[in-house]
């Protein structure tokens, strides 16, 4: 697997070696071996999945401490933009984000570290999303950040006016708004 660096310390986008011929292709989704040596030790211990249509968007969320989650994120059928966006308090890149397209044909996944709120929007007709945590969701935990906040500066390919939100989400606030359980000093992997 290639680790591709961002501009946001942490975040990282990982392609895998793909290997095709007549029959189709294979790849290894996932080797804690690998990952530990390239990317960071993680322990995730639960896999979730998630279907939406096109227009879909889902966040910007996170889990507030103690509960707070990594995440190995990726598309396996149809496209998304996916999204990190930096809440830690202090960082010098708070409130900026990082954006990845993954989809079926390139294989992506999108590490997302601990003190950063996570979204994404269907760019497809039908999309199935899978992630990977390193902690065991908690719904007393729940926080998120307004997808629709425009100060975030996050091209979203679709218009958030126009999108389909859960209840939940048309409730976030706004960045400007928000006081971060999150500082700069938060171990971004493990607890």
């Amino acid at each position: 697997m290639e680790v591709i660096k961002t501009d946001i310390e942490g975040v990282v986008i990982i392609e895998p070696r793909i290997f095709k011929d007549a029959r189709g292709y294979f790849f290894e989704s996932y080797s804690k071996k690998e990952f530990d040596e390239k990317v960071r030790p993680v322990d995730f211990v639960q896999d979730n999945e998630s279907m939406s249509a096109k227009g879909v968007m889902r966040g910007l969320h996170f889990q507030r401490p103690p509960y707070t989650q990594s995440k190995l994120v990726r598309c396996v059928k149809g496209r998304v933009l996916d999204v990190a966006v930096d809440i830690r308090k202090g960082s010098p890149t708070y409130g900026k984000h990082v954006a990845v397209e993954l989809s079926e044909d390139n294989h992506r996944q999108f590490f997302v570290p601990r003190g950063f709120a996570h979204g994404f929007a269907v760019l497809s007709d039908v999309a199935v999303f899978q992630y990977k945590c390193d902690n065991f969701y908690h719904p007393e935990a729940d926080g998120g950040i307004s997808i629709a906040d425009e100060s975030l500066g996050i091209d979203w390919q679709i218009d958030p006016s126009n999108a389909v939100l859960s209840e939940k989400d048309l409730k976030h606030e706004l960045l400007k708004d928000f006081d971060s359980p999150f500082d700069i000093n938060i171990n971004l992997y493990e607890e």
